[in-house]
């Protein structure tokens, strides 16, 4: 009887290690680390709210619908862990107290609530129920500190994604970005805009790797993402440096490269097979032809591009090569409303486990050449 309290009490302790690490790893830790209970409670509701979106044919109920997945399974997760905290408490009782199962749930369960309502009967188990009661307010206290932190990095992105809408539409498109500002006269203010979304990006990447449940969020109107929005300023930017009239921007430089290192860390925090420092010339999943219509469209609002086609292909087929992965995957991940070269691309990328790498699969949709 001895050696079995004795295994009882190690598994219950055991148990409270091991979600009690995953709650550091998930709240306390600066970078966003792989935790098998968040990974377990999203990818079991997952499912489920693709399931109910796919029901709606219209566009805004299926994004409304996808919008509570995030939210509902952070507040889940909160739940298994204090549920965790409960049951590894209870052999832990068991084994110290003397009592039966049932009155050491009832005893965990009155612990960790702070409410009292059954008494410890010895010592050992009154310094077990201090113990859990405070990790009990510990956990309340984590996640009142980690929830305002989540919905503020949630507003700082969406912010900027909203006054994306006002230049570049909705869904957003590097063409209708590139047309207004030259409609307006802001030529001469790109580098301001594009300073703005390398701090943007910079943001990003500490936000969506430390804090990963912020990335499942949805933006608040059905036709805008942050990823789509993304790729509209990455794809607007190599557009400016490839096929613009206009003088080389360093700024334009830094903020694809801070694009671009943003997505494919995110990108790789999910998992997702990205290829590791492509050549220039690799294939993209732009099409030279949609290249030429785009720039053909640019001419037609009299933006002044440069005569060489061929190489302003190649320009920018260089600049798209080093995000084009990250994006594909990204927008199988997060499924957001078709937008110009980015979601509207036939994806390659199927993700089966949304946090492990051997469980993407990559369909046959080949590259652009």
């Amino acid at each position: 009887m001895l050696v079995a309290r004795i295994v009882a009490f190690v598994a219950g302790a055991l148990l409270l290690v091991a979600t009690l690490r995953a709650v550091v790893r998930t709240f306390v830790v600066p970078r966003g680390e792989q935790v098998l209970s968040s990974r377990l409670v999203f990818l079991g509701l997952r499912p489920f709210y693709d399931t109910l979106a796919g029901r709606h044919s219209d566009a805004t109920r299926s994004h409304a619908v996808r919008s509570r997945f995030a939210p509902t399974a952070l507040v889940g997760l909160a739940g298994v862990w204090a549920a965790a905290v409960v049951v590894a408490f209870v052999p832990m009782y068991w084994a110290t107290g003397g009592i039966p199962v049932r009155e050491a749930l009832r005893l965990s369960g009155s612990s960790l609530t702070t409410l009292g309502f059954v008494a410890a009967p010895n010592d050992p188990s009154t310094v077990l129920a201090v113990l859990e009661a405070f990790i009990g307010l510990g956990l309340v206290a984590m996640l009142i500190a980690y929830l305002p932190t989540i919905y503020g990095s949630f507003s700082r992105r969406e912010s900027e994604v909203l006054k994306l809408e006002v230049r570049a539409g909705s869904p957003p498109s590097p063409v209708t970005f590139l047309i207004r500002l030259h409609a307006v006269g802001w030529n001469d203010r790109f580098d301001e805009i594009w300073a703005e979304w390398e701090h943007w990006f910079a943001e990003l990447e500490e936000s969506h790797t430390s804090q990963p449940a912020v990335v499942m969020f949805h933006s608040q109107h059905a036709t805008n993402s942050w990823v789509t929005a993304a790729c509209t300023v990455l794809d607007s930017a190599a557009l400016s440096l490839a096929a613009l009239e206009q003088e080389v921007s360093a700024q334009a430089n830094l903020t694809l490269r801070s694009g671009f290192l943003a997505l494919g860390a995110i990108a790789e925090f999910f998992g997702a097979p990205l290829r590791v420092d492509p050549a220039p010339t690799d294939p993209i999943s732009v099409t030279r032809a949609e290249f030429d219509a785009v720039l053909d469209e640019l001419a037609a609002a009299g933006v002044a591009l440069r005569a060489d086609r061929d190489q302003a292909w190649r320009d920018y087929a260089g600049w798209r090569v080093n995000y084009d992965d990250a994006v594909l995957a990204l927008c199988a991940l997060l499924k957001p409303a078709p937008a110009l070269w980015s979601s509207d691309r036939p994806n390659p990328y199927q993700p089966i486990s949304v946090r492990h790498p051997r469980r993407w699969r990559l369909r046959e949709v080949g590259h652009a050449s």
